[in-house]
């Protein structure tokens, strides 16, 4: 009687514990989106540049894939919207698509089929172009800009033009072209671009002297507390800063060095900080051609650190 009376119970116990776990999430049948805005520039006789707006997913898009002439050629991640073709016939046409995947391998359809004929073949040329001039940047809301620039000059000509932020390119455009449409930026975020031409030998300009961009806060968030005018200016063996401290209501005696987004070191100034703009110099033993992205940020009267300054990319010599 017991052992039933026990047994009686153990059942019951399954039933409620079979009744109180949760149900097992829905499988993912759904693909992703269309990726749109699909783009596709020859920047050389053997390169050609795709360029996508970002898909959609009820998850959460994981991946791309990119397409020539049918066949998948790129593997990329979902923080990636951009990708260089290369290893291309010259003069040659090709046709470009991409697809999106989730996390559960659903594959969106291919985008809308783009083209591009890749440059002919040229005598060889080592002579790069002058650099870009009067790079202007214009905001577009919070989350957008629109840059524009003067033409460089090439011995043969300008085949595209390649904007860096922080020393990374997140855009190209045709060599005809002097403007360029940013999206995906943040609110209340100090940035820097840079553009540089290229040939059709992918020869590299040097960089366009820098137009800085604080796009505009978030609704109700506190206004930008970033250094200012930031300069970076490299001599043997060492690097100086100077900027313009942030309006904080209070001396700024501690800055923020970071190289390449990691900290580097502490700047103090004790209970007098100087007037007006501020300048610091650190010793560096990297090899000439070493490049470094710097930025700054003030430790905010609070206590707390306030926003980066936009960035600037320095060579060592």
């Amino acid at each position: 009687m017991q052992r039933q009376l026990a047994a009686s119970l153990l059942t019951t116990l399954a039933l409620a514990l079979a009744a109180c776990s949760p149900a097992p999430a829905p499988k993912d049948t759904r693909a992703p989106t269309v990726p749109t805005g699909v783009t596709a520039t020859a920047g050389s006789a053997r390169t050609v540049h795709v360029m996508w707006s970002a898909a959609a997913d009820d998850r959460a898009v994981t991946g791309y894939a990119v397409y020539r002439d049918g066949r998948k050629v790129k593997d990329l991640p979902a923080t990636t919207l951009m990708t260089d073709v290369v290893g291309l016939a010259p003069a040659t046409r090709h046709h470009f698509a991409v697809r999106a995947r989730d996390a559960a391998g659903n594959v969106s359809p291919p985008s809308a089929d783009v083209t591009a004929i890749t440059l002919p073949a040229a005598a060889e040329d080592r002579m790069p172009p002058t650099a870009p001039t009067a790079l202007r940047v214009t905001p577009d809301g919070s989350r957008a800009a629109t840059l524009r620039w003067s033409p460089a000059r090439d011995d043969t000509r300008v085949t595209a033009y390649d904007v860096y932020r922080a020393d990374t390119r997140v855009h190209t455009v045709p060599g005809t072209t002097t403007t360029a449409r940013l999206t995906g930026l943040r609110p209340g975020t100090a940035y820097a671009f840079t553009v540089r031409a290229r040939d059709a030998a992918e020869n590299s300009s040097p960089d366009s002297a820098p137009a800085d961009l604080t796009t505009a806060p978030s609704p109700g968030a506190p206004p930008n507390t970033a250094p200012g005018d930031l300069t970076a200016t490299a001599a043997k063996g060492e690097i100086t800063l100077t900027w313009t401290p942030p309006e904080t209501g209070a001396p700024v005696t501690r800055h923020e060095l970071h190289l390449d987004g990691r900290f580097a070191t502490t700047i103090i100034w004790g209970t007098a900080p100087p007037p007006g703009r501020a300048t610091y110099t650190f010793p560096v033993q990297d090899p000439p051609g070493t490049r470094y992205v710097v930025t700054l940020r003030a430790q905010l009267p609070d206590g707390t650190w306030g926003d980066f300054s936009a960035p600037r990319t320095v060579v060592v010599r």
